[in-house]
């Protein structure tokens, strides 16, 4: 294959006319302004510079996207498990995030998925979408990346509204990526996993940027490429690997895509490349405003990109260095090209207002509800464990052949759940609670309430939370089932809903001692009334 010669009709290019040796000054992208690690720019000094790589919570990725709300959702991809992405606003800097949830055990190794994140939060690049931070809580694996809000290059080239992306556009689209996968390549990260038009964002200002999340796979042992196979690397298909060479065919295909302004299959283009058809590949939204001698450039690198073995396709530096003297309306911003408004700079945020004095609960509390108020752990395990099972009476209602053929081993379970409790094994016996809690044919609100103090203890407050819930659902009038919320609550930074369950709880503790004191009233009245007769 190699470059192919062009058939393409002579064209006016408005502002390299054809006499033109070479093209204006413009300033410099190589890669040594990108801002590495340990940067003021990396450690977040200024506004709109790239913070540090940090491991972020569970409750924190939680309330900036609203509860992974789907509303919330940018995108989404894979059937059976699918990986979202999501929008979102860090409460503390107020900056705007993209947060990439991978599905159950796509990751079950956390060592492995926090050395994979790290590795590519160590990258720094303006032409990426740089990886921020991530989060490794139980079962849940996540990547937080900065958040482009121009959307993708293939909903700027596939489904335009008001207008297709002009020719200049799509030379420094080109080349933007083209630096990023040369930067990436040159700092120990040569593979990307599915590079495709979807990848390409676009950031406040309209420049073209890679996203970080293809720098890793969606799963431990996951494909490399989700597209359809017309578009998948030859030699993918034969051994299932991807390389740094497989890279370059995927990048041949962005420039198909840029060329056309639709998705063509490579075998396709190559056909048309071969048989001088250049003019029908172009997209003829462009109305024939663009260079022959560019356009005829960007084919012949295409075809370069797309060679059938690995070893003849060029290499992350010869693309930069054949795409830099293309570039052209070098003063002309990416949002006017775009046709995009022009990105404003948020004000700096007020001073924060001094903090409002904490909620006091409406209720006199018990010696639960003062050890749940003070976040005291061991007072809590303290009387979880003297409380023993006395509030778990009349919740269960089993046969007698229940009780013979199913209780024995669940009970037994239960037991060494209780002993590695008192005993602040909180790990086993969040293992033995797990197993009674399976078997199901016996429901107990004081497991569920031991087992959420057992994840607050292990750091797990959403565990926790989710189990003092279940605790409500078997006994909605319990009170310790509320202290267990409010302070699974408090561990995940709500306060005001944390007091309003401690509020909850020590109104329902006041009704259960009406209650109590009602009963001993009218057990003792017939008593009297039989002295006096």
């Amino acid at each position: 294959m190699g470059c192919c010669g062009s058939s393409l009709q002579a064209g006016t290019h408005p502002e390299k006319p054809p006499g033109m040796a070479a093209p204006p000054q413009r300033p410099s992208f190589s890669l040594n302004q990108h801002q590495a690690p340990g940067s003021a720019a990396a450690q977040g000094v200024g506004r709109g510079e790239v913070p540090a790589f940090a491991e972020f919570s569970l409750a924190e990725l939680r309330a900036a996207t609203g509860g992974f709300a789907a509303e919330n959702i940018v995108s989404e991809s894979g059937e059976k498990a699918p990986n979202f992405v999501y929008r979102g606003r860090l409460q503390r800097t107020r900056r705007a995030i993209a947060v990439k949830k991978f599905p159950k055990m796509a990751w079950p190794d956390p060592k492995q998925f926090e050395e994979e994140a790290k590795g590519v939060g160590k990258l720094r690049h303006r032409r990426l979408a740089n990886l921020i931070g991530y989060c490794c809580d139980g079962d849940e694996r996540l990547l937080v990346a900065e958040f482009m809000p121009n959307d993708t290059l293939a909903k700027h080239l596939f489904h335009w509204e008001n207008q297709t992306i002009e020719w200049a556009m799509r030379l420094r689209v080109a080349h933007h990526i083209a630096e990023a996968l040369d930067y990436c390549s040159s700092n120990e990260r040569p593979l990307y996993h599915d590079l495709n038009a979807y990848r390409v964002l676009f950031d406040e200002n309209g420049d073209p940027r890679l996203s970080c999340f293809g720098l890793m796979k969606n799963s431990r042992d996951g494909k490399s490429y989700s597209t359809n196979l017309a578009y998948t690397p030859p030699e993918y298909l034969r051994n299932g690997r991807v390389t740094p060479e497989s890279v370059i065919f995927s990048f041949g295909t962005v420039l198909l895509d840029l060329l056309s302004g639709k998705r063509i299959p490579p075998s396709h283009a190559l056909d048309m490349i071969r048989g001088k058809n250049i003019q029908v590949l172009l997209d003829s939204h462009l109305e024939g405003k663009y260079s022959t001698e560019e356009a005829t450039a960007l084919v012949d690198l295409a075809s370069q990109c797309l060679q059938y073995e690995p070893r003849d396709r060029p290499n992350t530096g010869k693309l930069v260095s054949i795409l830099d003297p293309l570039q052209t309306k070098l003063e002309v911003p990416s949002y006017e090209m775009l046709g995009i408004p022009k990105h404003e700079e948020e004000a700096p945020p007020a001073p924060a207002p001094a903090p409002a004095p904490a909620p006091q609960p409406q209720h006199p509390l018990s010696p639960m509800g003062e050890a749940c108020s003070r976040m005291d752990m061991t007072a809590i395990h303290q009387i979880l464990v003297a409380t023993h099972y006395r509030d778990d009476e009349g919740t269960n209602e089993l046969s007698f052949q229940e009780w013979t053929q199913q209780m024995r081993d669940m009970l037994d379970a239960r037991k060494r759940g209780d002993f590695a409790f008192r005993d602040k094994d909180f790990k086993t016996a969040i293992e033995c609670y797990t197993q009674f809690v399976d078997v199901g044919t016996m429901v107990s609100p004081t497991v569920y309430a031991r087992r959420s103090l057992c994840h607050l203890m292990s750091d797990q407050p959403d565990a926790a939370l989710r189990d003092a819930m279940q605790a409500q659902c078997v006994y909605p009038d319990w009170p310790t089932a509320f202290y267990m919320q409010a302070v699974a609550l408090s561990k995940l930074n709500m306060q005001s809903d944390a007091m309003d369950m401690l509020n909850e709880a020590s109104q329902l503790e006041e009704k259960r001692q009406e209650r109590l004191w009602s009963k001993d009233a009218s057990a003792q009245s017939p008593l009297r009334l039989k002295g006096l007769c």
